[in-house]
């Protein structure tokens, strides 16, 4: 029998993402975003129906009919709004989503939390490198702060549903077309310091999500999703030395290794980057 997932937010960046790879992996999607268009227009290969997550009843119809949900709507990044309404919107989506996944029975909810409660931007240095899930929470925004909070509510409403939660926090997503202007980063280190250069292809991302939906987990975790390098072509011991002299290296790293660790998220769900820069502007791997 085919497995119905709803994919909130499915018209941005990992939410087209999402639905093409769930599409080709034989699931069927229940798509809906706040803004359009909507219906076959989207082009993702089904219906796209509009659906305003800060309201209860919007969310519950967003998830009527399905087993799990992949739930990706969310203010996106800080800055878009106000801080007072990044804070409410996104905490009052997410509140809605968890508790409606409760009242309808959902198996399984994977949603967008973000490398931000990390600690982003590293104004203030990280504690040590790579970065890890011990490194939560550090919210400098409210945009971090929401999913931080959003953290706290989903296990919460883990423990009084028991369906299994998992959280991705999303480094910074670049679709492929986007690679072409990653070349121009590697003149400065300090232009990509805020996040320890990372990144995640947005294919790799929805892969993410849909390896969070199949792998069995309990209670409500939360891991880093990043690609498996970074996103400059200096070594990652040299970026640290040049912008984070001070900061201590927990292990020995491989030449463009990742600085926002991603073992948790192998262990956890068996995620392993499968796209780098690297591939589309012919830079080669190490």
């Amino acid at each position: 029998m085919t497995e119905t997932v709803a994919v909130t937010g499915a018209l941005g960046k990992v939410g087209r993402a999402v639905v093409r790879d769930l599409l080709d992996h034989g699931y069927a999607v229940h798509a809906t975003d706040a803004q359009g268009p909507f219906g076959e227009r989207a082009g993702l290969g089904v219906d796209v129906m509009r659906a305003e997550l800060t309201d209860y009843g919007q969310a519950v119809e967003a998830l009527a009919g399905c087993t799990a949900v992949v739930h990706l709507a969310n203010i996106p990044q800080p800055g878009m709004e106000s801080d007072p309404e990044t804070l409410s919107r996104n905490l009052a989506a997410n509140g809605n989503v968890f508790l409606a996944a409760q009242r309808l029975g959902l198996r399984k909810v994977v949603w967008a939390s973000s490398e931000t409660t990390l600690g982003l931007p590293f104004d203030v240095p990280p504690r040590y490198a790579p970065v890890d899930e011990d490194h939560f929470p550090y919210p400098t925004s409210t945009y971090a702060l929401s999913k931080v909070l959003s953290e706290d509510l989903a296990a919460q409403v883990a423990q009084w549903s028991g369906i299994p939660f998992v959280g991705l926090r999303f480094s910074n997503v670049f679709p492929p077309e986007a690679y072409a202007r990653v070349p121009a980063f590697h003149g400065d280190p300090a232009l990509r310091r805020w996040n320890l250069w990372g990144y995640i292809d947005a294919r790799d991302a929805a892969a993410s999500c849909r390896l969070a939906l199949e792998a069995t987990t309990s209670g409500s975790r939360n891991v880093i999703i990043a690609a498996a390098d970074t996103i400059m072509d200096t070594p990652s011991s040299e970026l640290l030395a040049a912008e984070f002299p001070d900061v201590p290296v927990r292990r020995d790293l491989g030449t463009y290794e990742t600085l926002l660790a991603i073992d948790a998220a192998r262990e956890l769900i068996g995620f392993e980057p499968q796209h780098s820069w690297r591939d589309e502007v012919g830079s080669p791997r190490p």
